[in-house]
């Protein structure tokens, strides 16, 4: 390990050195970082995910920044250009922009104008002029005139002038000093600016916003930072960063032009071409760079955030669930699991459709429920999914029996996916389909690890962001998420087992073979038998996996088989059991942890120790709450403006939230209209799959789009222009939160802000 690395990790995350240190020994022996964060907390001093992750990333940055420092130590020795000075800089450089400053000038490059000049033997000119910057003595003229050679192509002293500026443009654009400057500068005032293409006014409709926009750089929030270039990549919008071009000139001579005579004036005049022709371009560039990675990173995270909670939303658990996938033409597929979430019978009823449909559909519905003890009916939110519930709730079913929306986002994406088709060889894309809404009901997490997350829909401009930083962070979400909660061996999936830490995708399908070819695992040590699952990975994993029905209590808990012997001699010193220690809190009350801190096992896992005796394989996650959207709500022509619903938040982005309210359009809840008070992050007040209560603002039925509000005293009934196709969505000059107030490029000095319906609209 890098010694200046690890040290540069502990200052910048305001963590111990030997936190560090330690953790990176972890993460070098394989240790995933659910492993660490859960079983070696006396090694990371209790690090959490997030800093142990943070830490693993900064590795991996600063290890990439020594692999490219020594691919450019090697190409200089190698044309002989390595010195102790250039050495010492490059080792000291900190960022890989500084790394390629120093670098540029000796980069190997395509044939440039200071390249020509050079070949026609202008460079002593060159010299000369930015030498004689004080000397008013010196003649430009006169001197170029002495490298006029036509047989050179130098025809005049005028084009021996221009060749010795092309190489002081060059030596200003490779300047270390400049470069800084002039990104520093890019960064705090350069102006993100966005035009319409001629002639794409129609087609680019959707980006019309930005038709005429400038905002920071500093502060342009990630959601209209890709939109705009989304609108560049479907060339709808010319998009530039630029800085206040006087003041990025006025740098660049007072780094560069040091009097006021004839060859200072040659000096200013390259220093303006660089400027225009060389530095400005490149500094565009790595501007447009930052700030696209600026925006992903924070869309990313946003989309982490959104999918997390959905992961982790509350399961129904183990029962008898019906699961019916919605349709009006071809019918409403319907599908009974049992509590393994197994397919027992699968259907067809035709709803919706006529008298005598609905009649037959009613006597269906009943007989399965009556047939396989049904306890909960899970409809998804598709289309005809609330004619579909509504139907259902009018059958007259036992109180006992819960009838809930299941939102079905992705559902056709695994239906019709390879994993689909390894569980269900033989039934159609419509069962899997309805399969797999029943079981996002039992179990989100369990259903939802088989769908990419790209596809589940709680994303913002995930199909514009960096896909291998966007793949890196959802795995890194969907393995914490799969730890947490922790896994059942006998019943999961291969697709759930391959997030487990220590396992992968072929441990995973290995465990799944076994476990078809022997029967259910007995315990956690029988995982010892899988092929290929030797002592590493079942250190890593066997904490996470569970067996619900094994002889030793310990192995249904979150208690790792390496902290056994504890608590049996826990129990022996109490003359009781393992189990009478789960049953009993009188006897855990009498357990003095300090006995049992050893050089390996110290209080913090002693604690998850304890706690784990108490609630053994305890999920994490909240207690299952049914919802009902309002009766009488089904479709956007039964909204009115002033109207207050019970909704359920299906996305979070950075400028608002998406909420359900039973009419087969998410409604908007702008970050304005989330709370009587100033909201600058809306994951400040809601997370996707919260309950939350909304306001019916304005309804747009002509472009069906809904605008909501969850503050207090929002709307009140009766509004003119309520329910009129067509009204205007609201979003209108508004200030953007953070940064300065964007201006019109046109000229209007009026703010204004990109309207949010269509914010929304393009997030798609």
């Amino acid at each position: 390990m890098n010694e200046k690395h690890l040290l540069k990790i502990a200052e910048e995350l305001g963590v111990k050195l030997k936190q560090i240190v330690d953790t990176a020994d972890l993460l070098g022996e394989g240790a995933t970082v659910p492993f660490i964060a859960r079983y070696r907390k006396e090694t990371t001093g209790s690090l959490d995910e997030v800093a142990i992750t943070a830490i693993r990333d900064r590795l991996a940055q600063l290890e990439e920044l020594d692999k490219r420092r020594e691919a450019i130590l090697k190409s200089l020795e190698e044309r002989e250009l390595l010195t102790d000075e250039l050495g010492e800089k490059i080792a000291r450089a900190e960022t890989l922009a500084e790394l390629e400053d120093i670098y540029l000038p000796f980069r190997p490059k395509r044939r440039t104008r200071a390249t020509v000049a050079r070949e026609k033997g202008l460079e002593p000119l060159a010299d000369a002029i930015f030498a004689a910057q004080a000397d008013t003595a010196f003649d430009p003229v006169a001197a170029a005139a002495d490298y006029v050679d036509a047989e050179k192509g130098v025809e005049s002293a005028e084009d021996a002038l221009q060749g010795a500026r092309d190489i002081i443009a060059e030596r200003v654009n490779e300047d270390q000093a400049a470069r800084e400057k002039i990104r520093a500068l890019f960064a705090s005032k350069g102006e993100v600016v966005s035009k319409v293409v001629k002639g794409k006014e129609e087609e680019g409709a959707k980006f019309k916003d930005y038709f005429e926009w400038s905002e920071s750089v500093a502060s342009v929030p990630s959601h209209r930072m890709l939109a705009m270039r989304r609108g560049e990549n479907e060339q709808a919008l010319t998009l530039r960063i630029l800085p206040p071009e006087e003041g990025a000139v006025a740098i660049l001579e007072g780094l560069f032009v040091t009097g006021r005579t004839a060859a200072a004036e040659q000096v200013r005049l390259a220093v303006h071409d660089c400027y225009k022709r060389l530095l400005s371009l490149s500094m565009e560039t790595e501007i447009r760079m930052e700030s696209k990675k600026r925006a992903d990173e924070e869309a990313i995270r946003v989309f982490g955030q959104n999918l997390r909670e959905l992961l982790l939303a509350p399961p129904l658990g183990r029962k008898v669930v019906m699961a019916v996938d919605p349709g009006f033409r071809t019918g409403c597929k319907v599908v009974c699991l049992d509590p393994q979430s197994k397919l027992l019978h699968h259907d067809v009823i035709f709803p919706n459709q006529s008298e005598k449909r609905n009649e037959e559909a009613a006597l269906t519905v009943k007989a399965y429920c009556e047939k396989f003890k049904i306890e909960a009916i899970a409809i998804g939110n598709g289309t005809a999914g609330r004619e579909t519930e509504s139907f259902v709730r009018g059958l007259g079913l036992p109180s006992a029996i819960q009838v809930l929306m299941v939102n079905e986002s992705g559902a056709s994406i695994y239906s019709a996916s390879e994993v689909a088709r390894e569980e269900f060889p033989d039934h159609d894309v419509t069962v899997r389909g309805a399969v797999s809404i029943g079981r996002r009901l039992m179990d989100p997490l369990a259903e939802l690890v088989k769908i990419d997350p790209k596809s589940i829909g709680v994303g913002q401009y995930q199909h514009d962001v960096d896909q291998a930083m966007l793949k890196h962070s959802l795995d890194d979400g969907v393995m914490s998420c799969v730890n947490s909660v922790g896994v059942e061996v006998n019943t999961a999936s291969k697709q759930l087992l391959t997030y487990v830490s220590g396992l992968g995708p072929q441990l995973a399908a290995n465990v799944v073979a076994h476990r078809d070819e022997n029967g259910p695992f007995k315990s956690r040590t029988a995982l010892k038998k899988v092929k290929r699952l030797g002592p590493k990975a079942f250190e890593q994993a066997g904490g996470f996996l569970r067996v619900r029905d094994a002889k030793n209590p310990l192995d249904k808990s979150a208690v790792h088989p390496e902290s056994y012997h504890i608590v049996d001699k826990m129990a022996a010193d109490l003359g009781c059991t393992v189990d009478d220690l789960m049953n009993d809190e009188t006897l855990r009350k009498r357990i003095d942890l300090q006995k049992y801190v050893d050089e390996k096992i110290g209080l913090p896992t002693l604690n998850d120790i304890m706690d784990e005796l108490a609630k053994p394989g305890r999920d994490p996650r909240k207690k299952f709450e049914a919802f009902k959207f309002t009766d009488g709500v089904e479709k956007i022509g039964d909204l009115e403006v002033g109207m207050k619903l019970p909704g359920i938040v299906t996305n979070v982005t950075a400028f608002g939230a998406f909420v359900d309210i039973g009419v087969h359009q998410d409604g908007l809840v702008h970050v304005s209209q989330m709370a009587d008070r100033f909201v600058k992050d809306p994951a400040e007040v809601v997370k996707v799959q919260q309950k939350v209560d909304v306001t019916v603002l304005e309804i747009d039925t002509a472009r069906n789009r809904i605008a909501l509000s969850m503050k207090s005293g929002a709307a009140a009934p009766g509004k003119s222009g309520a329910k009129k196709s067509g009204a205007k969505s609201g979003g209108g000059g508004r200030k953007p939160s953070g940064g300065k107030k964007p201006r019109n490029v046109a000229g209007d000095n009026r703010p204004k802000k990109p309207n949010w319906f269509e914010q929304a609209k393009q997030r798609k």
